[in-house]
């Protein structure tokens, strides 16, 4: 009985793995064999170099700076966007002044509107940004006059002191809200009766958040940190569209741009694809770091 059952899972599964080894295996293990050649992506010849591409990147002070750069990304904007997640929607579940249990008023609302950002296109995003960045008539730069701060403005984007911090902000910006509405989600499936039972022990606002909530969201938001270390680590069309050269000095060049400029740019596919395949390992590490870390920890139930 139990052979006939196993036959019918493998009967529905092997459409899927099929699939999935054709359009997802595959590409990866072509991607690989072509970084060990030194292709121009125009011909049909694909030298084969070995592991030469690998040992230009080791000495190759550009890619070491995009990989300063990603690795920046991977520290600020997760914690960053993750941190402003939890406060909002701490906001807008248990905050409200009528008791920890609800959520301030209006809080419907506010979920919509930091969602917005989320459901913009990211070229539409980028094309935003640029306006608000324009040094001439630009808005951020406007409204710092418009206050007295004049002194504070620059060319955001021109500026490889703030180029980065400035995209970094863009990524924040457009992230956030759907970690608002993920974390609102994973906050109210938590019983009421246990932050009723905290207000009745005197536990303040901070206290509930730091002993009670995040012990409870903890898989949540490490399911949160892998995503968005993964989009720190990719983090291309927003870059390619208000820095499509890199930015002043190269000063806020990421892998995935490298790889781009690389291939479609200096024609060096083979190399590029090696930056790829040094992405994707990143990736996995990144992946396989954060599931060790909470490996050994009991999951809380309610």
């Amino acid at each position: 009985m139990n052979h006939g059952k196993t036959r019918v899972v493998l009967l529905f599964l092997v459409v899927p793995l099929t699939l999935y080894g054709v359009l997802v295996v595959s590409p990866y293990a072509q991607a690989f064999s072509i970084s060990l050649t030194s292709w121009s992506g125009f011909t049909a010849d694909k030298p084969f170099v070995g592991l030469d591409n690998f040992q230009r990147l080791f000495h190759d002070p550009d890619f070491w700076r995009a990989l300063g750069h990603n690795g920046l990304l991977l520290l600020v904007v997760p914690l960053v966007t993750i941190v402003l997640g939890l406060f909002f929607a701490a906001m807008l579940n248990v905050g409200g002044s009528g008791g920890k249990v609800a959520g301030v008023r209006g809080s419907a609302l506010y979920r919509r509107v930091y969602f917005l950002p989320h459901i913009l296109p990211v070229v539409i995003t980028a094309i935003l940004w640029q306006f608000i960045y324009n040094p001439q008539i630009g808005l951020l730069n406007g409204g710092l006059d418009a206050i007295g701060l004049g002194g504070l403005a620059h060319t955001w984007l021109g500026d490889p002191a703030v180029a980065l911090w400035s995209l970094i902000a863009v990524m924040v910006w457009a992230g956030v809200g759907f970690y608002v509405v993920l974390f609102s989600a994973a906050m109210q499936s938590i019983p009421k009766d246990i932050f009723e039972a905290a207000d009745l022990d005197g536990a303040g606002r901070f206290q509930t958040l730091t002993r009670i909530t995040l012990p409870l969201l903890r898989e949540t938001v490490q399911v949160a940190w892998i995503y968005l270390g993964i989009h720190a680590l990719d983090a291309f069309a927003l870059f390619m569209v208000l820095t499509p050269t890199g930015g002043p000095d190269n000063s806020t060049l990421v892998l995935s741009q490298y790889l781009y400029l690389s291939a479609f740019g200096n024609g060096k596919f083979g190399y590029a694809t090696a930056i790829g395949v040094m992405l994707c390992l990143l990736s996995l590490l990144l992946t396989a770091f954060t599931f060790r870390g909470s490996r050994g920890k009991n999951t809380i139930e309610f």
